[in-house]
């Protein structure tokens, strides 16, 4: 039954003018857009780390709790009888489809089981290890001046900062972002949508089934391509975790 409610679904939005497309939803800019803080200014390494983690833990668990608010609205969408459904929910089902850059011609069943293993969390410790490493405690040149707190790049001309050290024919600019709040936001959807996460999605899938915690430690493991430093970016990111007691933070995620 809920297959074809989901059928039903993405025929009768094929139908409607949906003029939102792409835009986030209006509660990711109810979150804060301070100014990354100088966390150059800390010459105790200790005050440091706890600064950055304090400064950017609220905004990746409000980040989290949005998709999984997205997660419960739509396996309730799923759920209700199809004349039930009103436009916006519609609307943003088509939405969802579009975030995480599902197949659209795929079969209802697969698309609809394909983006509830996308709309999930990313452990805190997972983020917060991630962007430690790689603004370097929020230090760094694309931190500063892009917000750009998770190393993200992009392809277009200008759509970014170029890397000092860029190689010869490679075109690629490291993201800017108009706040952290936003780069945070892009993070997940590029953990939860890039094909090249799809193993880590399979394992937090997984552990959910299982009632497990979705750990930082855990999804490491499925990292390789985040860096090209490959298995010693793991490694590391595993390290930090540890190091910093980050772990504590992974309590069991809600359903």
């Amino acid at each position: 039954m809920r297959n074809v409610l989901f059928a039903g679904i993405a025929i009768i939005v094929a139908g409607l003018i949906w003029l939102t497309t792409g835009r986030e939803d209006n509660t990711l800019s109810l979150l804060s857009s301070d100014p990354l803080p100088d966390f150059g200014q800390y010459q105790n390494v200790v005050e440091k780390k706890q600064a950055f983690f304090a400064y950017l833990q609220p905004l990746v668990m409000a980040n989290n709790q949005q998709v999984l608010e997205h997660r419960t609205r739509l396996i309730n969408i799923a759920m209700a009888p199809l004349n039930e459904l009103s436009r916006s929910d519609l609307q943003f089902t088509q939405m969802l489809i579009e975030r995480y850059k599902l197949d659209e011609t795929a079969e209802p069943a697969a698309m609809r089981a394909e983006l509830l293993q996308r709309l999930d969390i990313v452990p805190l410790s997972l983020a917060l290890s991630q962007a430690a490493k790689e603004s370097a405690w929020g230090t760094s040149r694309f931190a500063r001046q892009g917000n750009n707190l998770f190393g993200q790049w992009c392809y277009e001309k200008g759509c970014g900062l170029v890397p000092l050290q860029r190689g010869a024919g490679q075109v690629h600019e490291v993201a800017r972002f108009a706040s952290v709040n936003d780069a945070v936001a892009s993070y997940l959807r590029n953990i939860n949508s890039h094909r090249a996460y799809r193993d880590l999605r399979n394992a937090r899938a997984a552990l959910r089934a299982q009632g497990q915690p979705i750990t930082g430690l855990k999804l490491a493991t499925h990292l390789t391509r985040y860096s090209e430093r490959g298995q010693p970016y793991v490694d590391e990111i595993q390290s930090m975790i540890r190091f910093n007691k980050l772990d504590a933070l992974d309590l069991p995620a809600p359903s």
